[in-house]
């Protein structure tokens, strides 16, 4: 009902990338599960690194914006950074090393898009046509 208030600023639908698991589609519950941020299936490995990762947006800076991330494993933080993206060149400036985060936050990064307010610039002035 809210998609911007999921993890990720909206539902998303793909495959699974668990290893070993990456061919597999998934069904509207286990997106809806992972759309949550904490998924519980059983394809997941029972040893990983985290359960679950945050992003938010640190700085937008207009050209280049900045994305916090913080990985989770049984609800505490286990690591955390920051991933910097160039609008003016479309690629990452800063990218996470795993594939799978980096996924997940240009997700993020589409979503925060979407929904943003270009910001104003220093040229900018008022209409008075307004």
């Amino acid at each position: 009902m809210h998609p911007s208030r999921l993890p990720l600023g909206a539902g998303w639908t793909g495959r699974c990338s668990s290893p070993g698991q990456e061919a597999v589609e998934l069904n509207p519950t286990e997106l809806l599960e992972c759309n949550l941020g904490y998924a519980r299936c059983a394809r997941l490995a029972a040893n990983r690194p985290c359960d679950a990762v945050r992003f938010s947006v640190s700085r937008d800076r207009g050209a280049c914006i900045a994305l916090w991330f913080v990985c989770e494993a049984a609800h505490h933080p286990v690591s955390h950074g920051i991933l910097e993206y160039s609008l003016t060149s479309n690629h990452w400036t800063a990218p996470h090393p795993d594939p799978r985060i980096q996924s997940l936050a240009e997700c993020y990064l589409q979503s925060y898009l979407l929904r943003r307010i270009p910001p104003a610039t220093s040229g900018d002035t008022p209409s008075s046509d307004s």
